[in-house]
């Protein structure tokens, strides 16, 4: 068993809204005073038709996506997006993350230690019992068989055999663990808080501690390849790795010259080895263009803070946020 440390952390008020957000499974809304939206040709809103807190969302292709969030909120799209529709869930619980491995089958995770299976690409939801109650913040599968969640606790859960069975996963810390990401079924990474940085070569049966020497709190990890990967969570924290996480370098994106304080990043995703993308709390977008040596500057595109994002390709993205927000984003219209 790992040693857990204790860390002072570094707590806003109106900061860290994502680590409230779930743990407490409310909904906190920002101020949108003195926030104007950043106009630009290749950000288009859509109309989700709820005001549901979506925490995260997923498209496999251009035409087809899910997000979900409070209050038990499951929408699908088949059409990129231009109309979405409320499927039910079964819950009121608040749905942190969802997952598909394939065009029909897909996996949500909550409060609770919810989980629910679709094998009709999220027409119907059936609820998978699992022996934890705490709270499930992530979900990520390599196949339709091979999957692993994440949560409170330091909660790891493995299936082998499309989420019929669940075992746990000795993670070694008492951390929470909010985002995972796999290159393949062997080699994944683990990201939570007091800077919790976990990874496997072996499907888990270990996890390995990598270290930050910050406290922060992380809410993502994403991997391009086996070496270079990005971390990242409150206060503006960004680490990247080039060595497969053997060392986490600090790339905390700095305030800029418009903002009075450091923005939580809640996701990242790349879709080449050169391009990326960072969403967070008050609409932030970040992007970069070359491996992430360099970052534009913050824009808002939303007056809502946003949690969710994912790319079918490099041309179509979507992110999801607060008031039932979901933004379109083609960079190469």
């Amino acid at each position: 068993m790992m040693p857990v440390r204790v860390h002072c952390v570094r707590v806003h008020p109106t900061n860290v809204i994502a680590s409230f957000l779930l743990l407490l499974g409310m909904v906190f809304v920002l101020p949108q005073s003195g926030w104007s939206l950043y106009s630009n040709e290749f950000v288009t809103f859509q109309a989700s038709s709820t005001k549901s807190t979506l925490m995260s969302m997923q498209f496999r292709t251009t035409l087809n996506g899910w997000a979900v969030g409070s209050g038990g909120t499951i929408l699908k799209t088949t059409d990129g997006g231009k109309k979405w529709k409320r499927v039910t869930s079964g819950t009121s619980a608040l749905l942190t993350s969802v997952f598909f491995a394939d065009s029909s089958k897909g996996w949500v995770t909550g409060a609770g230690g919810f989980l629910s299976r679709t094998t009709n690409g999220g027409e119907s939801w059936l609820l998978q019992p699992l022996d934890t109650q705490q709270p499930l913040y992530g979900v990520y599968f390599t196949s339709p068989s091979s999957g692993w969640v994440v949560g409170g606790a330091g909660t790891i859960l493995h299936t082998t055999d499309g989420g019929q069975h669940w075992v746990e996963q000795v993670s070694g810390t008492t951390a929470t663990l909010y985002a995972a990401h796999f290159l393949n079924e062997q080699k994944g990474t683990i990201v939570g808080a007091l800077g919790t940085i976990l990874s496997t070569d072996d499907g888990g049966a270990t996890w390995i501690p990598q270290g930050t020497q910050h406290a922060v709190t992380l809410f993502d990890v994403f991997f391009t390849d086996s070496t270079s990967g990005w971390a990242v969570g409150n206060a503006g924290a960004l680490f990247q790795t080039t060595d497969g996480g053997a060392k986490w370098v600090d790339q905390t994106l700095p305030c800029g010259t418009t903002c009075t304080r450091l923005t939580d990043l809640l996701k990242v995703r790349f879709t080449s080895q050169q391009e990326g993308w960072i969403v967070g709390e008050r609409g932030m977008l970040y992007r970069t263009t070359d491996a992430g040596l360099t970052w534009s500057e913050g824009k808002s595109i939303a007056s809502s803070s946003l949690f969710g994002l994912s790319f079918s390709d490099a041309m179509h993205g979507w992110a999801s946020g607060e008031n039932g927000t979901i933004v379109h984003l083609q960079p190469g219209r």
